[in-house]
C-alpha cells in the first residue's frame, strides 16, 4: 500500500508523504541506471540493452558488415510500448527476411524476472516490448511527486527569441516567435539545461534611426509606448519617401551612433526603452519573459564587430564590391554575396550578429536561434560565415508565418493586426464564453478564468503546429472547450481537482489499475520525459503540444469509463492516486507549455 504525497495544492486532498517505493525496488537516488525514477525513458533502456544483448547473441554471419545495426529503430507502436524495426536493416546484409530475424531476436531475448519489460513479441518484421506490472506502478507511485517530471543537468542554454524590432507594436507574426521560443525554453528547463533567454536588440539599424528621426519631428501622444513609437515610425516614413532628401538626416545619426556620439546615443537609448517597456507589457500578457537584453552596440562598442570582420577578411574571401565590403560564400553553396561593411564605414547588422553568435557560442554548450521564415537565407548565411572562422553556429528553428483573416501586418504602413489587439479579443470572446457555462458566478471569477482561457487559446493554437507550416489563428476554434483546445486541457486539469477536493482517502494500491482505460493512462502519464526528451532533442515544441492534448483525451476516456468516488473500497483510492498524478501531469505539461492550470472554470 502507498500513500498519496501532499504537495500542498488546494485541490489536493492534503494526504501525507510516503515513501515506500522501495517495496517495488526502485534505486535510491545516484545509483545506476535509473536515479530512483521509474519513467518512459528508463522502460525504453531496459528494451535497448535486451535489445542489444540479443544482436550479442544471435551472432549473425556477416553481421559486422552491416551499417547502423546498433541504430535499434526504436518507436512507439499502437501494437506495443516500443517496437523495433532493426530486422528491416539487417535483412539486406544477412540476406535474410526481416521476419526471420525478428523471430531470432525474440528467441535470444532473456527477461531478467521482476524487470520494466514484461514480455517481446515477434509480429512479422517487427519486435514489440510490452511493459510489465511493475513498471506501471511504480510510474504510479512516482507521478504522484514532483522528482520525476525534470530530468538531471545537461548544460548551459541560450535561446534567443522575438528580437522585434523597437519600432512598434508586436504583431501576430511576432507572436509565433515568442510563443515558439518561450516554450522552448521551457522544454529545455525541463529537460535539464541550465537556460537563458535572451532578447537581441535592434537598436543600431535604420528603422530606429527612422524613429529617432521623427521624435525630433513629431510629438508622441499618450498611447501604449510600442503603439506610440510606432505611429512616429509610420509617419516618418511617410516624410522620408515625399522628400528623398531627408534620408540623409536620418543616415547621419546611424554614423554618429556607431561612432559614439553621446548625445546621439542617449536619444537612441530612450527611444529604444520606451519601445521595449510597451513590448515587455505585451510579453507579460502572454506569460513571457526574458532573462536578459543584448543589444547590437555592445558588440561594436567592445570592439567584437571590428574583430569578426578582421577573422572573415583572413579567409581571403573578402572583397570590397558595389561600394561595400562583401564575404564570398560560394564555397558553401551561396551565390549572393555576405554583406559586411558599407562604404561609409558603418557595420551591418549581420556583422554584429555574427560578433554576437561567437559570443554566445562561448559562453553555452546549444545555442538557439527562433527565426521567421524570411530569414532562411541569411542565417544559413550566418552559419557558413561561423563555420569558416571555426565559430560553432546555432540551432535555428524557423518558423512559417501565422495569418488572420484580416489580412497585412506590415508595421512599415501602419496596416496590421497587434498582438495587444488579438489578446484583447480573444479574452473578449473567452468572457462571453465563460458567463454563458458560469452565469451564476462573479464577475471578478469569470474575467480571471476568461484571462487564462484567452493565455490558453493563444499560446495553444499557436504552438500546436509544426513550426515549418504556416497557420491561421482561428479564435472560435481556439476557445472550443469540447474539442482538442487549451480549454479542453485545461478543464480536464480541472476536473481531476474537483474529484480531489471531494476525497478523503489516503492509502492505496496500484496493482487494482487493470482496466484498459486505467493502463493507457498510466502509461501515457510515463511517456513525459521521453516527449520532453525528444522535443528539446528536436526543437519541436508542437510535440509537447500535442501530447498534451493526447493526455487530456486519455484522462477523460479513464474519466467516462472508471467512476471514482463512487467504485468500491481499494479500487476507489487506487483510481484517486491516478487522478492525482494525472493532475500532477496536466500541470507540469501545462506549464512547460506556459499555459495557466485552472482547479476551477
Amino acid at each position: 500500500m502507498f500513500l498519496i504525497p501532499g504537495g500542498g495544492d488546494a485541490c489536493e486532498p492534503g494526504f501525507e508523504v510516503a515513501t515506500l517505493i522501495s517495496i517495488y525496488r526502485v534505486p535510491q537516488p545516484g545509483t545506476a541506471p535509473y536515479d530512483g525514477v521509474f519513467m518512459f525513458l528508463d522502460f525504453r533502456r531496459d528494451v535497448e540493452s535486451l535489445l542489444r544483448d540479443s544482436l550479442d547473441r544471435c551472432e549473425f554471419e556477416s553481421m559486422k558488415r552491416v551499417e547502423g545495426t546498433m541504430e535499434l529503430e526504436l518507436e512507439t507502436s499502437p501494437h506495443a510500448d516500443l517496437a523495433s524495426t532493426v530486422s528491416f536493416r539487417l535483412a539486406p546484409a544477412l540476406r535474410r527476411s526481416p521476419a526471420a530475424i525478428a523471430k531470432d531476436l525474440e528467441n535470444m531475448i532473456d527477461l531478467p524476472p521482476d524487470g520494466l519489460v514484461d514480455r517481446v513479441e515477434a509480429m512479422g518484421p517487427y519486435l514489440n516490448f510490452f511493459s510489465s506490472r511493475r513498471f506501471l506502478d511504480s510510474v504510479l507511485v512516482q507521478a504522484q511527486g514532483d522528482e520525476c517530471w525534470n530530468a538531471s543537468p545537461k548544460g548551459r542554454a541560450i535561446v534567443e527569441h522575438t528580437s522585434a524590432n523597437p519600432n512598434g507594436p508586436l504583431h501576430v507574426g511576432h507572436i509565433r516567435n515568442s510563443v515558439i521560443g518561450d516554450t522552448l525554453v521551457r522544454i529545455l528547463k525541463r529537460a535539464g539545461y541550465d537556460v537563458e533567454s535572451q532578447y537581441y536588440v535592434n537598436d543600431m539599424g535604420r528603422q530606429i534611426a527612422i524613429v529617432v528621426w521623427g521624435l525630433g519631428r513629431y510629438p508622441m501622444d499618450e498611447s501604449k509606448p510600442d503603439h506610440a513609437i510606432a505611429k512616429v515610425y509610420i509617419e516618418a516614413n511617410r516624410d522620408l519617401e515625399a522628400d528623398p532628401d531627408l534620408v540623409s538626416g536620418v543616415n547621419e545619426l546611424m554614423q554618429r551612433y556607431e561612432a559614439g556620439d553621446q548625445e546621439v546615443a542617449a536619444r537612441f537609448r530612450s527611444a529604444v526603452d520606451l519601445a521595449l517597456s510597451g513590448l515587455g507589457e505585451t510579453l507579460v500578457r502572454l506569460n513571457i519573459s526574458h532573462d536578459s537584453y543584448h543589444w547590437e552596440s555592445e558588440f561594436v562598442r567592445d570592439g567584437s564587430t571590428k574583430q569578426i570582420l578582421r577573422s572573415l577578411e583572413l579567409t581571403g574571401l573578402t572583397e570590397w564590391d558595389e561600394g561595400a565590403l562583401q564575404l564570398d560564400l560560394s564555397s558553401e553553396g551561396f551565390e549572393k554575396k555576405l554583406v559586411l561593411k558599407r562604404s561609409d564605414g558603418t557595420s551591418l547588422y549581420t556583422t554584429r550578429d555574427l560578433a554576437y553568435h561567437r559570443w554566445k557560442a562561448q559562453v553555452s554548450d546549444r545555442v538557439v536561434d527562433v527565426l521567421g521564415a524570411d530569414h532562411k537565407l541569411i542565417s544559413g548565411q550566418l552559419k557558413s560565415a561561423l563555420r569558416l572562422i571555426d565559430v560553432r553556429g546555432p540551432e535555428i528553428v524557423i518558423f512559417e508565418f501565422v495569418s488572420l483573416p484580416t489580412g497585412s501586418m506590415s508595421t512599415r504602413t501602419g496596416k496590421f493586426i497587434t498582438a495587444d489587439e488579438l489578446l484583447d479579443e480573444v479574452e473578449s470572446q473567452a468572457y462571453q464564453e465563460v458567463t454563458t457555462r458560469r452565469p451564476e458566478e462573479g464577475e471578478e471569477f469569470r474575467r480571471a478564468v476568461a484571462k487564462d482561457v484567452g493565455l490558453g487559446a493563444v499560446r495553444y493554437d499557436i504552438v500546436k503546429v509544426s513550426p515549418d507550416k504556416a497557420t491561421t489563428f482561428d479564435w472560435k476554434s481556439a476557445l472550443d472547450f469540447e474539442k482538442l483546445s487549451a480549454p479542453f486541457i485545461q478543464y480536464s486539469h480541472a476536473r481531476a481537482c474537483s474529484i480531489l477536493r471531494k476525497a478523503d482517502q489516503k492509502k492505496f494500491d496500484p496493482s487494482h489499475l487493470v482496466a484498459e482505460e486505467e493502463v493507457a493512462l498510466i502509461k501515457k502519464i510515463a511517456q513525459f520525459d521521453m516527449v520532453i526528451e525528444r522535443a528539446a532533442a528536436e526543437l519541436k515544441p508542437h510535440q509537447l503540444a500535442t501530447y498534451a492534448r493526447e493526455l487530456a483525451e486519455s484522462f477523460n476516456q479513464f474519466y467516462r469509463c472508471s467512476p471514482v468516488l463512487e467504485a468500491e473500497p481499494g479500487i476507489k483510492e487506487a483510481r484517486l492516486a491516478l487522478v492525482n498524478a494525472a493532475r500532477k501531469c496536466l500541470v507540469v505539461t501545462l506549464d512547460t507549455l506556459g499555459i495557466p492550470a485552472m482547479e476551477a472554470m
